[in-house]
Formats: C-alpha cells, structure tokens, sequence
C-alpha cells in the first residue's frame, strides 16, 4: 500500500502564531504517526514561486493523512496557521509503482 504525504509550503511572517501551531500540530502528527521527511532546511528554487519553509511529512497511507488533517488536534492547530502567513498544503498519495488497473 502506497503512503500519503502532505506537502506543505509556508512564508512564516508571525513567528509567536506558527510557536503556537507547531506545539499543537505535534499531537496530531503523534496521534496519527506523522513523519517528517523535510522540515525546513536549505533551498535552491529551480522553478516556479517558491515559500521560505518548505515541509514534507510522511503517513502510513492517503487515508490517514487525511483523518489527521481533519481530526480535530489538528482543526485545533490550524486556527493558528491561518495567523502564520501564507501557506500551500497538499495531501498526496504516494506511488507504489502499480499502474493503473494492477
């Protein structure tokens, strides 16, 4: 079975606001075994309009990614993210190198 993923792309412009989120956002990310991949880190922007932290974090399928993002420890951290700055977040599937109809 493939992993889920989300990939999160943040301009982080009150840094009290994303304190707040990351402390709450942790008990998600435990609940529902979140992994980071990326958090953070040096960037080179190879093409396209990029955000200055960059995260990637990693679930055991697409569907528990998706109960994470809306189990409410998260709806609860989320309130502050929405205080941070400008932010991109997709919850992907990954690839498990089945083609489609496998």
């Amino acid at each position: 079975m493939a992993k889920g993923y989300w990939i999160a792309r943040v301009d982080v412009q009150n840094e009290s606001e994303y304190a707040t989120y990351r402390s709450l956002n942790a008990i998600a990310f435990a609940k529902y075994g979140g992994r980071f991949l990326v958090r953070g880190g040096e960037y080179k922007l190879a093409r396209g309009e990029g955000r200055k932290h960059n995260v990637v974090i990693e679930f055991k399928d697409i569907e528990t990614a998706r109960a994470c993002y809306e189990s409410p420890e998260y709806q609860a951290a989320v309130q502050h993210l929405a205080k941070v700055g400008p932010v991109d977040l997709a919850i992907i599937g990954g690839y498990d190198g089945a083609q489609p109809g496998d």
